[in-house]
């Protein structure tokens, strides 16, 4: 395999898990779980979390699979979107 093809790969992969990355950023960041804990409280769980999830995708240009994530190792989400 080319370091170019081993790049696109890893980078591939972690399109799949940004969403949950960005969420594991949130959780273990004691300002931004604060934050985010405030804006569940004001705006409901489900907006904060598509909101959040539209910002990853938007921020990385990513596109959206026919594939979701339904065991995530971050606590805030149940499931969430994968992209290419």
């Amino acid at each position: 395999m080319k370091p170019r093809e081993i790049a696109q790969e890893a980078i591939g992969k972690m399109n799949k898990q940004i969403t949950n990355e960005i969420f594991m950023i949130i959780q273990n960041n004691r300002e931004l779980m604060y934050e985010y804990l405030r804006a569940v409280e004001a705006n409901g769980l489900d907006s904060v979390n598509q909101i959040i999830g539209r910002e990853v995708k938007t921020a990385y240009q990513l596109t959206n699979i026919d594939d979701r994530e339904d065991n995530p190792s971050c606590t805030l989400v149940q499931s969430h979107q994968k992209f290419e």
